[in-house]
């Protein structure tokens, strides 16, 4: 899309680089902060439209140390697993991309906290779990043939887990309330903008990403040229790595024997063809 290339050309420089390495040290933190007092981030973290239209700023930023999992088993494995789709997804698109989609879908997250608040008055304490959940889906969709393997064990594409998610997303979203359509619209508004109304994000695709470093490899892999060339037998160096190549002086023009011929030539005199 013409319009995210232009705001990559204008406002690329800015973008943090690792974001995803910064966003797990947010979860960690929250993780710690919950299982020490679950009741903390309810109070004064997370996301709460009436307690930041009351001054609670800090909350629109503090609601991204919702972790991906309150096990203290599985929060390490949810860490290293969100850490590398992050990392995955900014190689593939750069930085600026995955910066805008993760912030888009951060701010689609608020958007749908106020707009349920502001229609029917009442807070939804949204967290980061349709973030958590748009990374993967783009990770499935950009990596489909990768394995996950479930406990450990079985072992299950990325597409077929992205399925199954969106399966429960697409039902909820016919079967819930209205809040509920509107908090999963809205809160996974990067994924359906970035693969949906992106027409060219199949170039950022690592199939795509790799067919184009192939062919820059082979064209850019230098073409193996004859230095020398005997001009009776047309015997050249790379048939005969071991061969020495001389050029004649007694010949007239730039003529190059080996040395079988060297000395048995017939010498070229103005017009003349070399003959052995």
């Amino acid at each position: 899309m013409r319009f995210f290339n232009k705001l990559e050309r204008r406002f690329g420089r800015y973008a943090i680089h690792n974001l995803m390495y910064y966003i797990i040290i947010m979860y960690v933190m929250g993780f710690v902060m919950m299982y020490m007092d679950p009741m903390f981030f309810t109070r004064y973290l997370s996301l709460d439209a009436e307690a930041i239209l009351h001054g609670q700023v800090w909350r629109l930023v503090t609601f991204l140390l919702y972790p991906p999992t309150l096990s203290p088993f599985w929060i390490i494995f949810a860490a290293l697993m969100y850490y590398s789709l992050g990392r995955s997804l900014e190689a593939v698109w750069g930085a600026f991309r995955f910066n805008v989609f993760f912030f888009m879908g951060a701010i689609g997250i608020i958007l749908a906290e106020f707009i349920v608040y502001f229609i029917w008055g009442w807070d939804m304490h949204l967290n980061t779990s349709y973030l958590s959940m748009s990374i993967f889906l783009a990770y499935a969709v950009m990596f489909p043939e990768e394995y996950f393997y479930i406990y450990f064990i079985l072992a299950i594409k990325a597409k077929w887990l992205a399925l199954f998610d969106a399966f429960f997303l697409v039902f909820g979203f016919v079967y819930g309330s209205l809040p509920q359509r509107i908090a999963i619209f809205l809160s996974l508004a990067n994924f359906i903008i970035f693969f949906l109304m992106t027409k060219d994000f199949k170039k950022y695709s690592p199939k795509e990403v790799k067919r184009k470093q192939d062919f820059k490899v082979k064209t850019m892999r230098p073409v193996n040229r004859t230095h020398h060339k005997c001009a009776v037998c047309g015997r050249t160096d790379e048939e005969s790595p071991g061969m020495e190549f001389r050029y004649c002086s007694k010949c007239e023009g730039s003529y190059e024997y080996c040395m079988d011929h060297l000395y048995t030539h017939q010498h070229v005199k103005k017009s003349d063809s070399p003959k052995s």
